[in-house]
């Protein structure tokens, strides 16, 4: 019998934010809970990263925003999952969101935020809770 498959999660920094240290240790503490996490690095477009989970074959997707393009980067991440028939693939987000922009971020199909403050075995939780491997 073969083991489980690993939760993979793709961390992407979406649009000019260049400040990527929360993108960082959230993705060093995904991984050291033990899933397997791909990281794209700063100033990716919604077509890089979608093309990337893609490729990746991820079950989750999560974004990263400081600069305030949460709003439009976001629901576009997954617009494009959706042109792409991969909408299986889960979207979550955190960053600098203020909780104004939370309902539509929600409707949008957005299934989890994660504010300043949030803890990273918060976030762990989070996902063993949401996520399961797709496959």
């Amino acid at each position: 019998m073969s083991p489980k498959r690993k939760i993979r999660i793709l961390i992407a920094k979406p649009g000019l934010d260049g400040h990527d240290r929360g993108a960082k240790i959230i993705a060093r503490g995904f991984r050291d809970a033990g899933f397997e996490v791909i990281y794209t690095g700063l100033h990716q477009t919604p077509e890089q990263i979608v093309a990337a989970a893609i490729q990746e074959d991820v079950d989750a997707i999560g974004l990263s925003s400081l600069a305030g393009a949460h709003d439009y980067l976001f629901p576009r991440v997954i617009e494009l999952l959706k042109e792409k028939g991969a909408d299986d693939i889960i979207v979550f987000g955190g960053g600098i969101v203020p909780e104004e922009d939370l309902p539509a971020l929600t409707q949008a199909g957005v299934k989890g935020i994660f504010t300043p403050g949030t803890s990273i075995e918060e976030a762990v939780s989070w996902v063993r809770k949401n996520i399961k491997p797709r496959k």
